[in-house]
């Protein structure tokens, strides 16, 4: 069975088992905000427990590659696409509980970290304030650690809900510790899927709260660049900023197609209208390249390169 025909039994299965959820040939590129990349076989929105169920069945059966994406910012997918079966949450996993117990607040897997950070601010639950300058999902903070002005998801998290795609399907609650997280990684495989986390929060005045979110913005808006990009291109050797490096390199500005360095922060790559996720990809080696020659220094991407040719 070639791999046409083996999506199409694929996205079939899915339909029977949960109907109304699953789209063929859909363009990744509504997902990501690069808004670049291909289209994937089938794409799953799953809203509740059950569908990831499904999923799993489908995908212990079949065994095709499994994407999972969240508010896609942290990902480049090539033109060609992806194939096999891309899942994303909502429903059931779009859900915040400020009141969940004392000093905790919980969300679904789904939900956006800036929603997350205001949302508790205007509660008077500190602690997240800065998941506000994030443009990810709860379930992306847990699989990468995501951080920012001093802070990571590991100082805050205390258990994750995941379900494996490739197991299962059945929800396992994770505590914190049990994660692996680091510096921009977890133990998490690239089958499982966050559910949900529960946070660690204090109390203070909505006021105060409020006022944190709106200097992470007011910082943001002023040290990032808008438009399409997908937030932090390299890894931050130790010791080092990456974008310090890249624009010591003489690198911001530097174009391929229709992809840039930006101007205002150097980690940031920006695509311009037309350009292509090959375009973007070709910057990332030649920035990587000019970078290594010019200091030993070899860049690690933080960003997710999917479809690409291996070594290129």
């Amino acid at each position: 069975m070639n791999q046409l025909d083996r999506d199409s039994v694929v996205a079939g299965a899915l339909e029977r088992l949960i109907p109304g959820s699953v789209t063929r040939d859909a363009r990744l590129s509504e997902l990501t905000t690069y808004h670049l990349g291909g289209p994937v076989a089938a794409l799953v929105r799953a809203t509740s427990l059950s569908a990831l169920a499904a999923v799993a069945r489908v995908v212990r059966e079949f065994a095709p590659p499994v994407l999972i994406v969240g508010r896609g910012s942290n990902l480049l997918i090539a033109d060609r696409g992806f194939p096999g079966v891309a899942v994303v949450l909502a429903g059931d996993f779009e859900h915040v509980d400020l009141a969940a117990a004392p000093g905790v607040v919980r969300a679904g897997g789904a939900v956006p970290l800036p929603v997350l950070a205001r949302r508790a601010a205007a509660a008077g639950r500190c602690g997240l304030e800065f998941f506000v300058g994030i443009p990810g999902s709860v379930g992306g903070a847990v699989r990468m650690n995501a951080g920012g002005h001093g802070r990571e998801t590991v100082d805050v998290l205390r258990n994750a809900w995941s379900v494996d795609l490739a197991g299962s399907g059945e929800e396992m609650v994770r505590p914190a510790g049990e994660l692996g997280l680091g510096y921009r990684r977890s133990a998490l495989t690239g089958s499982e899927i966050v559910t949900g986390a529960e946070f660690g929060v204090g109390e203070a005045e909505p006021s105060v709260c409020e006022a944190a979110v709106a200097e992470v913005v007011r910082w943001r808006r002023e040290h990032q660049p808008g438009g399409a990009n997908a937030g932090s291109v390299f890894r931050n050797p130790p010791g080092d900023s990456a974008g310090r490096i890249i624009d010591a390199a003489g690198l911001k500005g530097l174009r391929v197609g229709g992809a840039v360095v930006s101007t205002k922060h150097a980690n940031f790559f920006q695509a311009d209208p037309g350009a292509t996720a090959e375009d973007v990809h070709r910057l990332i080696r030649e920035v990587r390249r000019r970078v290594h020659d010019a200091t030993g220094i070899l860049l690690e991407p933080e960003l997710r390169l999917l479809g690409f040719e291996e070594g290129s």
